[in-house]
């Protein structure tokens, strides 16, 4: 079992273990031994303070493995995977927590294919992290020689250009968006697309949060807080919102009337685009435990079947090649479309729907009507401790009580968080008060047994 690793790379508060410089610097040995003789390796980062500091000391256990060192400096974690794979890098790295708060901070890593690493591979890695642990007490101490590796801008220019290929013909025409960046990776990246998106000056792209200072990425904006640009649309009377999180590798959107539109329901419009256009393969979407039975129906009445991964896009996309499936993603949304990327990814998922907009000459509520959710709600309980709940008597009773009265007219799933202190008990339900009462009573549960 994992130590260092959870579902999305490693994660924490940064300068404490294992953020802290002397495992930073372990990782990027390790990562370099892992890669063999001469590896180069491709770093970016989102706009946490901390990142600069994280990518020195990473960069420095990187050389002293032997490997040579390119920076994208400020950049999405999908412009990372694409342009690892396009550039033949050894690796990519990016330094970024997601949607936590500005404390945290993280290390995803991708193979010379683009892909995020399977578990087995990251196990291993994690293995020798140890070893170079326990054999040096003093390895990466030294904060002050570490040095961030030289930027290279015309990263960022390049994947700006791979965004406008996936949409050629877009037009904003007629559109007015509204673009929460979250004060994050997107901030470098959005500004420039929309401008040459809208370079006829047919539409009108507002943007906000915009503005990062190391410490606002993900605060009251961004995916997190999609009523943020749900609201800020009704204010402009604005056709679209389109929100990001802290790495910008999901976003969230807002219909002309306010409503947010999250994952499942760009699953729904995209599968149907695409089975349209004969290119959903095998007329299958892979969405995750968490997706509303709601999309399933929608999906179902379109004679599109659709399977369940665990929660994580490397699931959903490790189940994605095992069918043959053109789609797939999650509720939180990260969307991925086999043979255009590798990971989840906010700004292609935007133009993507933004095009399936334009061509269908709707708007997003009305391409959305149908889809009809079960009420569904989701309790985070922060935990001291990850113990297997079914081992916990008292949870689960919880757990058997609710599935024995929801039986066929409801869900509940409840996991930790792979990144975070977290228990998520998720219920789903014909009937919102019992929906409500039964995630209450497990919620409670948890809480009274490993409650911070």
């Amino acid at each position: 079992m994992k130590k260092l690793f959870g579902t999305d790379g490693i994660r924490g508060i940064a300068g404490q273990a294992p953020l802290d410089p002397t495992t930073i610097h372990a990782v990027g040995l390790a990562l370099a031994h892992h890669l063999g003789q001469s590896p180069r390796v491709l770093i970016g980062q989102d706009t946490r303070e901390s990142s600069d500091w994280i990518a020195a000391a990473l960069t420095a256990g990187l050389t002293s493995g032997g490997a040579t060192v390119e920076s994208a400096g400020v950049i999405t974690t999908p412009a990372v995977a694409c342009l690892t794979r396009a550039h033949n890098f050894s690796a990519g790295v990016v330094i970024s927590a997601s949607h936590n708060p500005w404390q945290d901070n993280g290390i995803k890593l991708f193979g010379p294919d683009g892909y995020k690493l399977p578990d087995s591979t990251e196990l291993a890695i994690e293995a020798e992290i140890f070893r170079h642990l326990s054999a040096s007490t003093d390895i990466g101490q030294r904060t002050s020689d570490h040095v961030p590796p030289e930027v290279n801008d015309a990263d960022r220019a390049e994947y700006v250009r791979f965004l406008l290929a996936a949409v050629p013909g877009l037009s904003l025409d007629g559109h007015r968006l509204v673009v929460d960046c979250a004060n994050g990776a997107a901030s470098s990246i959005a500004p420039e697309l929309f401008a040459l998106l809208n370079a006829n000056g047919g539409g009108e792209v507002i943007l906000s949060h915009v503005t990062p200072n190391g410490r606002n990425i993900n605060e009251n904006c961004g995916a997190l807080h999609p009523g943020i640009v749900a609201k800020e649309v009704v204010a402009q009377r604005a056709t679209m919102g389109i929100t990001f999180d802290g790495d910008a590798d999901r976003a969230l959107f807002a219909d002309e009337n306010g409503k947010v539109v999250n994952g499942d329901a760009v699953l729904l419009l995209a599968a149907r685009d695409l089975a349209a256009r004969g290119l959903l393969t095998n007329a299958t979407v892979v969405a995750t435990t968490m997706s509303n039975m709601g999309l399933e129906a929608a999906l179902k009445r379109s004679n599109i079947k659709m399977l369940r991964a665990p929660v994580g896009d490397k699931y959903v996309l490790e189940q994605m090649l095992a069918t043959g499936a053109a789609l797939g993603g999650e509720q939180s949304g990260h969307i991925l479309f086999t043979g255009r990327s590798t990971t989840g990814d906010g700004l292609l998922t935007a133009l993507l729907l933004l095009d399936i907009v334009h061509r269908s000459g709707q708007s997003l509520a009305e391409l959305t009507a149908d889809l009809k959710t079960f009420p569904q709600v989701i309790v985070n309980v922060h935990v001291r401790e990850k113990r297997p709940l079914e081992g916990i008597p008292a949870v689960a009773a919880a757990i058997a009580a609710a599935e024995q009265e929801l039986a066929d007219s409801g869900r509940v799933v409840i996991r930790y968080s792979g990144t975070e202190a977290l228990a998520r008990v998720m219920i789903e339900a014909e009937s919102e008060p019992l929906m409500r009462y039964h995630a209450d009573a497990i919620a409670d549960a948890i809480r009274s047994e490993l409650g911070v």
